[in-house]
């Protein structure tokens, strides 16, 4: 079947999100960061608008008290300008950078800690007008952006008209009130307003969220066939992976068959089993195995110990259970060293050989 005509059934393995994220595809929604900050900025210019206020206030009167004394040319200008603007940045500073802490903070908590600069690379796909139209006008996502888009301006619209029609009640009570008390009403019915209008972006920004979050799981399901390729990368083609054992085995085999013309014995069944022995005294603490097989392979053993000279002695019991027990690299267990001893002694007498050998 043609992967295409595929339908994409199966979640999203934990590789395929970690590309996204990568790419920098995310599930994330812009409104929530918009709605949060909304929600923040009222806080801080409801409960530190006075003292903002008062320090630009402050600033003005300075800066005015000294335009009478101060001689006005290009350098003055620049002067008062330049320091003005700075005092003005220092004022609002902590207002825009508590802004920036809480569109960090919601991003963070929507898709964690991730840097990625391939959203930023051009793609020519994109500059292509036709393709910006079709994703416009005719695809999924943007229609439902666009509804979105529209219930927002209506939630706004009836939140600020139920609001504004208590505030236009309440406002009657201010016709004997003195200019403090109107401009006390005007702020607090503003930050009643912009407090209500941004508990309802939150909401919306919530059902976003949902939104955005199942679009992108729905947008990176795999086909059925794009999990097994998925799977076959990860652990290895079935095919690859046998072709690479075999290889180890054949490597594995030659060396195998190179430490046999260095045995000091090989032991036989005597057709079915044959182990290569080497010891060393003063490098070994019992004798190792250095080859084995069985069948054809305990033929060849036999054949290249014949043709190097080294002595192939049968004993059934003791070469099977060496076999069996012992792998290659591996010495041989102390219950079966006293056995091998008795018979590499017999072959270093054999050849005027008289290492020490403990047999004990």
């Amino acid at each position: 079947m043609d992967e295409s005509s595929q339908d994409k059934t199966e979640p999203a393995s934990g590789k395929k999100k970690e590309d996204s994220r990568r790419k920098g595809k995310v599930a994330r929604s812009q409104d929530l960061n918009s709605a949060f900050m909304i929600i923040f900025g009222l806080l801080i210019l409801n409960y530190g608008g006075a003292a903002i206020a008062a320090k630009i206030a402050a600033l003005a009167s300075s800066v005015f008290a000294n335009a009478g004394a101060t001689e006005l040319n290009q350098t003055t200008a620049h002067h008062v300008l330049v320091n003005g603007l700075g005092a003005l940045a220092m004022i609002i500073m902590p207002v825009v950078v508590g802004l920036l802490l809480a569109g960090l903070a919601v991003s963070y908590a929507q898709v964690g800690f991730k840097f990625s600069m391939e959203p930023l690379e051009l793609k020519w796909g994109k500059l292509n007008p036709m393709n910006g139209i079709q994703n416009l006008f005719f695809s999924r996502r943007s229609i439902v952006e666009i509804a979105k888009n529209l219930v927002k301006v209506g939630l706004v619209a009836i939140v600020a008209y139920v609001s504004l029609k208590n505030i236009v009640n309440d406002s009657l009570s201010l016709a004997d009130s003195d200019i403090e008390a109107v401009l006390g009403f005007m702020v607090g019915a503003t930050f009643n307003i912009g407090l209500k209008v941004g508990l309802a972006f939150v909401a919306l920004a919530l059902l976003d969220y949902v939104f955005q979050k199942y679009e992108y799981e729905r947008d990176l399901k795999m086909t059925k066939q794009e999990v097994k390729e998925e799977g076959k990368m990860l652990e290895g083609d079935p095919l690859i992976k046998g072709r690479i054992k075999q290889i180890q085995k054949q490597i594995a085999y030659r060396r195998m068959m190179q430490d046999v013309p260095k045995a000091d014995v090989v032991l036989t069944n005597p057709t079915h089993v044959a182990v290569a022995l080497k010891y060393e005294p003063a490098r070994m603490a019992a004798p190792k195995v250095v080859a084995k097989g069985a069948e054809l392979i305990a033929k060849r053993i036999k054949e290249l110990a014949l043709q190097n000279n080294v002595p192939v002695v049968e004993d059934r019991v003791l070469a099977r259970a060496i076999y069996k027990a012992v792998d290659i690299g591996e010495t041989i267990p102390e219950k079966l060293f006293q056995a091998v001893a008795q018979i590499l002694a017999y072959i270093y007498r054999v050849r005027n050989v008289a290492p020490a050998l403990n047999a004990n």
